[in-house]
């Protein structure tokens, strides 16, 4: 059914709520392949070197510790947990990622009522929701 989960993660409660719930679904559907996507914003160019060398190194330790926690919130599944680093617009990156290695489910974060009242979902998954290709599961 689900054979190649994506997993979208920003370090935030709803993500790794979402996670957990992923590695829930893991330990049931049994994939072939489990894939966490951590996309930041990209490193303004004008900041210059050595600035923009440190800014780049941060974003991608930072983003790498998101891995590393989303990882441990999905716990142990029988196959490999791959990580996506990616520099860019958050939606963007994870519908690109699930088109671009054929994911059969993207499972995500929300972030709740947010500024507007009455908002449901946050912009990301929203957009995320209009435009992937597979069933997206929102956790909340």
């Amino acid at each position: 059914m689900f054979e190649k989960i994506l997993l979208a993660v920003d370090g935030s409660e709803h993500a790794l709520r979402a996670a957990t719930v992923a590695g829930d679904l893991a330990r049931v559907v049994q994939p072939n392949e489990f894939r966490v996507v951590v996309a930041y914003d990209p490193v303004p160019i004008y900041l210059g070197e050595p600035n923009l060398g440190q800014a780049i190194a941060a974003r991608m330790h930072e983003s790498q510790e998101i891995f590393e926690k989303a990882k441990e919130k999905v716990g142990k599944i029988a196959v490999e947990v791959d990580a996506e680093l990616i520099e860019g617009p958050t939606a963007e990156a994870i519908v690109s990622v699930a088109a671009t290695r054929k994911s059969d489910l993207i499972v995500m974060g929300s972030r709740g009522l947010g500024r507007l009242a009455g908002a449901l979902l946050g912009s990301n998954s929203q957009k995320v929701l209009s435009h992937a290709s597979c069933p997206v599961l929102i956790v909340r």
